[in-house]
C-alpha cells in the first residue's frame, strides 16, 4: 500500500528481490520507497512485506534529531488505519517497535526480501479488513 499522501504520485507494486531507496517524492513532503532508477514512482508494499536494510535503519525524530534503530530488518505494516489524514505506513521491527515510513532518512537502500502470502479469493468471497494495530510508533 502507499500512504494517503501519495495519491497524486505515480506508483507500482514492489517485487521480491528488488533494491529500493528511501526518498522524498517531488511535490510532497512525504517520504517513501522508490527504485533508484525511477525516483518519481512510489513503490507500494503490502502489509507483511519483509525488508532488509543495507545498514541499521535511520529515521528522524522530532524533525531535529536523527536516530538509528538497532535493526537492519523489518516488516512493512500499517497503523491507525481508522484515522484519516495521518500517515499509516510504517516499518515494524522484531521487538514490536515501529517507525513511520515518512520519517525514514532519505537515501537508505533496502531490499524486498519477501512479499506476504496472499491467499486467492474464491469467487464472491470478500477480503477481510486487516485489524488496526496499536504498537508504539516513532512520530515527529
Amino acid at each position: 500500500m502507499c500512504d494517503y499522501s501519495l495519491h497524486a504520485v505515480a506508483s507500482r507494486p514492489a517485487k521480491v528481490g528488488e533494491t529500493l531507496i528511501t526518498t522524498t517524492f517531488r511535490g510532497t513532503s512525504t517520504r517513501g520507497f522508490a527504485s533508484p532508477e525511477e525516483l518519481d514512482v512510489a513503490v507500494c508494499l503490502l502489509p507483511g512485506t519483509e525488508l532488509g536494510f543495507e545498514h541499521n535503519v535511520r529515521y528522524d525524530q522530532r524533525w531535529i534529531w536523527t536516530k538509528t534503530a538497532d535493526y537492519k530488518v523489518g516488516k512493512f505494516n500499517q497503523f491507525a488505519k481508522g484515522e484519516p489524514h495521518v500517515h499509516h505506513d510504517a516499518v515494524e521491527f522484531p521487538d514490536g517497535s515501529a517507525v513511520l515510513v515518512t520519517l525514514l532518512v532519505t537515501g537508505q537502500r533496502v531490499k524486498v526480501l519477501q512479499l506476504p502470502v496472499q491467499p486467492e479469493l474464491q469467487r464472491g468471497e470478500a477480503k477481510a479488513a486487516p485489524a488496526n494495530r496499536s504498537a508504539p510508533i516513532a512520530q515527529a
